[in-house]
């Protein structure tokens, strides 16, 4: 089973004419991630303030989420953390293997920014054994969940690879011509 495995793996392309593209929007996502959790708790102090009201329907909020979306699977333990952790990290070595494959920018795009935001919640989770969440959208007295930056580019990632399943666009060739899907 393991030369099966690294026959399969050795046969991946580990590099695509649209790698260095998705790479750099996920370097970019994670940093942008990783900017605006240093500001939030390390300047702005937002532990200390608690509830900050920005507009009637959002606010900012110190919370950390040690679970998954939702706060499903919490994760209590030590153990707990290093299950999730190890989770996020296949599943975002599986989406850069992938992305090595892809040759259309869109679909580029989406996983690069799939690949920075699960990075940055990756890194709070080993740094902090939680992620750091802030931003807080609710209306009538109905609170959704508390999310940050990171969540934000999974969710328009997941959003273009919809987008892409349902208008599918030419594919980039090495020459730079397009060719249908």
């Amino acid at each position: 089973m393991r030369e099966r495995l690294i026959d399969w793996l050795s046969d991946m392309p580990l590099k695509g004419p649209l790698t260095v593209f998705g790479l750099s929007i996920a370097l970019a996502a994670f940093l942008a991630d990783r900017l605006s959790k240093w500001w939030l708790i390390d300047v702005f102090g937002i532990a200390e303030r608690g509830i900050v009201t920005i507009l009637p329907f959002f606010d900012l909020v110190m919370a950390w989420n040690r679970g998954i979306s939702y706060g499903l699977f919490q994760a209590d333990t030590a153990v707990g953390v290093a299950l999730l952790a190890t989770f996020a990290i296949v599943v975002t070595a599986a989406l850069t293997l992938w992305l090595a494959r892809i040759n259309h920018r869109l679909m580029a795009l989406s996983i690069g920014l799939i690949i920075g935001g699960a990075i940055g919640n990756i890194y709070d989770r080993i740094v902090f054994g939680a992620v750091a969440d802030f931003f807080s959208l609710h209306a009538y007295g109905y609170y959704w969940y508390i999310f940050n930056i990171a969540d934000i580019w999974i969710a328009f990632g997941v959003i273009l690879m919809i987008y892409d399943s349902f208008f599918p666009v030419a594919e980039e060739t090495e020459a730079g011509q397009s060719g249908k899907k």
